[in-house]
């Protein structure tokens, strides 16, 4: 694993992200099914390969133009909570890495913690509440910390599995209350497979 994420590590690791999120689909959606609107999977499948066809067509020339443009389109063509949640996400992300050429996995950080304080002030979602952030506060904090993008994969990971236990406290899911103990968030399992598609390439992450 090279030590920095250029644009085309960027678009890379969009790329294996899309091809999890096809081979999870299905996955994603039955996660969908008995707390939410049963249509995330098909949902960030469909802005997935949105996402790769607007960068075959723009080229962005940085990391942070590929996150930009994946971002903007994400918001632009997926409905539900996954268009709005992981569009503001990458282009906020984008956004903060601005005009480098390549950024390290500290740099990294400091960019996805941006894109994490915007959505949390999006959704209004903390650390507990049974979502997306969950996965992604502590890939994000991995990072920050100096950790490999492994590391943070791996955050990702535990951070999803662990709302398998929590009452949601937003969204559709907070409906049922106790009755969502033992579903996992299906937002927090597709992010943990964006830090996975991070963490099996050639971009960011040398510890």
């Amino acid at each position: 694993m090279s030590p920095a994420l250029t644009a085309a590590g960027a678009r890379d690791w969009l790329q294996r992200f899309a091809t999890a999120v096809d081979e999870h689909a299905a996955d994603l959606t039955d996660l969908d099914r008995p707390i939410g609107d049963s249509d995330h999977g098909v949902n960030l499948q469909r802005g997935m390969r949105a996402v790769l066809a607007a960068l075959d067509a723009a080229d962005p020339a940085t990391p942070g133009a590929v996150l930009l443009k994946a971002g903007s389109t994400l918001v632009s063509t997926v409905g539900g909570a996954s268009g709005p949640l992981f569009g503001t996400l990458l282009r906020r992300t984008g956004k903060a890495l601005g005009d480098a050429e390549s950024v390290d996995a500290a740099a990294l950080g400091s960019g996805l913690r941006v894109g994490l304080d915007a959505v949390t002030a999006l959704g209004g979602a903390q650390v507990g509440d049974a979502t997306l952030v969950d996965a992604l506060a502590p890939a994000v904090e991995s990072l920050e910390a100096g950790g490999s993008v492994t590391e943070a994969a791996e955050a990702a990971a535990r951070g999803a599995a662990s709302t398998d236990e929590l009452v949601a406290r937003k969204g559709r899911a907070s409906y049922l209350g106790e009755r969502g103990i033992g579903h996992r968030d299906p937002g927090a399992a597709s992010t943990a497979l964006l830090f996975a598609a991070l963490a099996d390439g050639d971009g960011a992450g040398a510890s």
